[in-house]
C-alpha cells in the first residue's frame, strides 16, 4: 500500500543511537500521519519519452542506452545533485554530446548522449527526472530516549519503476488529513493530506524492507506501549483517518507467513466505522501500528486491491530488526 511517489540503507546516526537497553521492549505508540519528503542520491530517469523535432520525433537518450529506472549520479564527470543541475548543463553545452554516468542496480555504466533542439528552441535528452519525493505515511512507534521513530512498515519506492529509493536528505513533518477517497473493488482508496514542510518532526536516516527510520525532533506517539509476538485472531490498528486525531479500529489477524524478508501478517478490517469511513485499508495508512494482547505486535503495509477491508502487515520485531534493534521477549 504505497502513498509515496517517493536493500537497507543503514545510517551511523541510526545505529549509534540505538541500544538494546534503550529501546527494550517499551516505546512511544504511533499512530498520527505525518508529511514525508525524500531527496534522491542522484537523479532517477523515471521514464523516456520522443522529443519533437521540425524533422520528427526521437528520444536520444534511449539511443544512447539509457533505460527507465536508472539513476544517473554525475554529469560530464562532476556529481549530479538535481535535475534542475542537469538541464542546465545541457543548455550550457549548446548541443554538445552529453557524458552521462548512471547507476543501473548494482553496476555503474557510462554514456554519451546527443541532445537535439526541440521544435520550440530547447535542447532536449528525452527523459522524465526526478530528484524527490513527497507524500504522507503513518508512523508506527518512537523511542522517548532516543527520538529514534520507525514508520511506514515497507520501503519508500518510486511509484513508475518501482525502485527502492537510495536516500539523500529526507525529513518528516506535520501533517493533517483533510479528505478521504474511499477503497473500492479494483481501486484502493487514499487518506488526502496536507504537510507543512515548515514544521519539521524530524529526518529520515534509513530505507528498509521494513520501513523508514529516522531521529524524531519531538516526541512522536501518545503512550507508552511494550511490544509483542502477533499472532492470529482479534487485534486493533491505529490510524489517522481524520485531522491529526489518531484512532484505535478492530481488525482480525487472518494469517501468518515467513519468506526470506521476514514475518508478514494477512489481516481484515472488521470495524463498521472505519470500513464506512474508508472502505477498509486505504493509501498513506502504511505504518499504522497493529495491537494485539494491550502490546504492539506489527504495523500495516499494503492494501487488497481487489479487497480493501483486507491487507498485509509486518511485525514490530522485524521493523526492530531492520532498525538495528535488539527485541527480547519477556513472556519467553
Amino acid at each position: 500500500m504505497r502513498k509515496i511517489i517517493i536493500k537497507a540503507l543503514w545510517c551511523g546516526l541510526i545505529m549509534s543511537l540505538l541500544t538494546v537497553g534503550a529501546f527494550a521492549q517499551e516505546v512511544l505508540l504511533g499512530g498520527q500521519v505525518v508529511g514525508i519528503h525524500v531527496g534522491m542520491k542522484g537523479v532517477l530517469v523515471a521514464g523516456l519519452s520522443p522529443v519533437e523535432t521540425k524533422e520528427g520525433t526521437v528520444s536520444p537518450a534511449e539511443l544512447a542506452g539509457i533505460e527507465q529506472g536508472d539513476m544517473i549520479s554525475e554529469i560530464e564527470g562532476k556529481p549530479l545533485e538535481s535535475a534542475a543541475q542537469l538541464i542546465d548543463r545541457v543548455t550550457e553545452l549548446d548541443g554538445k554530446p552529453v557524458k552521462i554516468t548512471v547507476r543501473r542496480g548494482d553496476k555503474e555504466l557510462r554514456f554519451t548522449v546527443q541532445p537535439i533542439k526541440a521544435a520550440e528552441g530547447q535542447w532536449m535528452m528525452g527523459m522524465w527526472l526526478r530528484d524527490s519525493i513527497t507524500g504522507i505515511g503513518t508512523v508506527t512507534f518512537c523511542d522517548p530516549v532516543s527520538g529514534v521513530y520507525g514508520a511506514l512498515g515497507h520501503s519508500i519506492s518510486d511509484a513508475e519503476t518501482g525502485l527502492q529509493i537510495s536516500l539523500g536528505q529526507g525529513q518528516i513533518c506535520d501533517a493533517q488529513i483533510v479528505s478521504v477517497s474511499r477503497g473500492l473493488v479494483g481501486t484502493p482508496g487514499e487518506l488526502n493530506g496536507a504537510a507543512d514542510m515548515g514544521k519539521v518532526l524530524g529526518s529520515i536516516e534509513g530505507n528498509t524492507d521494513h520501513g523508514i527510520y529516522g531521529k524524531a525532533f519531538t516526541a512522536l506517539g501518545t503512550h507508552s506501549m511494550e511490544t509483542g509476538t502477533i499472532h492470529t485472531g482479534k487485534a486493533s490498528i491505529v490510524s489517522t483517518v481524520s485531522g491529526r486525531q489518531a484512532q484505535e479500529y478492530g481488525v482480525e489477524i487472518n494469517r501468518i507467513y515467513h519468506d526470506s524478508e521476514g514475518e508478514h501478517v494477512m489481516l481484515t478490517v472488521t470495524d463498521p466505522a472505519l470500513v464506512e469511513k474508508t472502505g477498509g485499508i486505504v493509501q498513506g495508512m502504511s505504518g499504522s501500528p497493529i495491537i494485539q494482547d494491550g502490546k504492539l505486535v506489527g504495523a500495516v503495509t499494503h492494501v487488497f486491491v481487489n479487497d480493501p477491508t483486507r491487507g498485509y502487515g509486518v511485525s514490530i520485531q522485524d521493523m526492530f530488526r531492520s532498525a538495528g534493534i535488539a527485541v527480547e521477549d519477556k513472556a519467553a
